[in-house]
């Protein structure tokens, strides 16, 4: 785990309390995310098209009928009806509450990553507060990272309303984790990370614009953020795994024939699931690379 807390012993009635609690909240912030998902559906259909993700409130393509707070439930709604409006009958996607349980399978997965290090009998106050901005901070990217990866599918586009919000956002969370945390050298760490990984696609789009939009380039610089807040081990695996993953499915679509050389692939969701490997599993993957050249401390 990227945080590290001092431990004190504690009895096994306080550790199975505190595992209760922890997995408590967990299924919590799952349902949260499944809530979030049901909004991140408006946002991945309204934001492409320029409209407004507040108002009108969601109605039905078919008949246009306003939907239903009842009929809104993330996920069982959509079971409960069948995958139909409940006044005209047209058929609903199966998109939408896969968005929701995915999403909410995604925020139970980010909340076990970040409190898999925390001590709860022995972590202080400030410290908690550090590991839970820490989280808000990752859940936000998560859902960044729903919405632009469906977007990129749809469009081949990262809109700027979803992008360059999310610097001041990611900036002001993780420089408050990092200090409730005691740890201030990450706020350089994230600097450097955004700076880095700025640089690298800036001067991939200078070279070959055909091949990386200035989308990506916007998006990678708040990517860096995270990861270099991380560590370096973070940086480089988050950083190289996105054109491996792309690079792979690019060739699995040549080699299938669904695709040439000059089709356009969106390398968005490639960057976002490259980041997130980077995020949880960058430390392990960089320590079994070094340790092959004897390299690992």
């Amino acid at each position: 785990m990227f945080l590290r807390f001092p431990r004190t012993s504690a009895n096994g009635s306080a550790c199975a309390t505190g595992k209760r609690v922890i997995s408590l909240f967990v299924a919590g912030t799952g349902l949260f995310g499944s809530l979030i998902g049901s909004f991140l559906n408006v946002v991945i259909f309204r934001v492409p098209a320029g409209r407004s993700i507040v108002s009108p409130s969601s109605a039905c393509g078919g008949c246009g009928r306003r939907i239903r707070p009842w009929d809104n439930v993330p996920v069982l709604s959509w079971l409960v009806l069948g995958g139909r409006c409940r006044d005209c009958k047209v058929r609903i996607s199966a998109r939408y509450p896969l968005v929701e349980l995915g999403t909410a399978v995604f925020f139970a997965c980010v909340a076990v990553w970040v409190l898999s290090g925390v001590s709860t009998g022995s972590t202080t106050g400030l410290a908690m507060a550090g590991v839970l901005v820490t989280l808000v901070a990752f859940l936000y990217l998560a859902g960044v990272s729903v919405s632009l990866a469906m977007i990129d599918l749809d469009t081949h586009t990262l809109p700027n309303r979803i992008v360059l919000p999310a610097y001041p956002v990611a900036a002001m969370l993780l420089a408050a984790a990092a200090l409730l945390a005691g740890e201030t050298g990450r706020i350089l760490g994230a600097l450097v990370g955004a700076a880095a990984l700025f640089g690298v696609y800036l001067l991939l789009a200078l070279a070959y614009p055909a091949g990386m939009g200035l989308g990506d380039v916007k998006l990678a610089g708040v990517l860096g953020l995270h990861l270099g807040w991380l560590g370096w081990g973070e940086l480089a695996v988050g950083g190289f795994a996105a054109f491996l993953l792309g690079g792979f499915f690019a060739l699995l679509l040549v080699i299938s024939r669904k695709a040439n050389r000059k089709s356009g692939i969106p390398f968005g969701p490639w960057m976002l699931a490259g980041a997130w490997l980077g995020i949880f599993y960058g430390e392990q993957i960089a320590n079994g690379y070094l340790s092959l050249f004897g390299l690992a401390s």
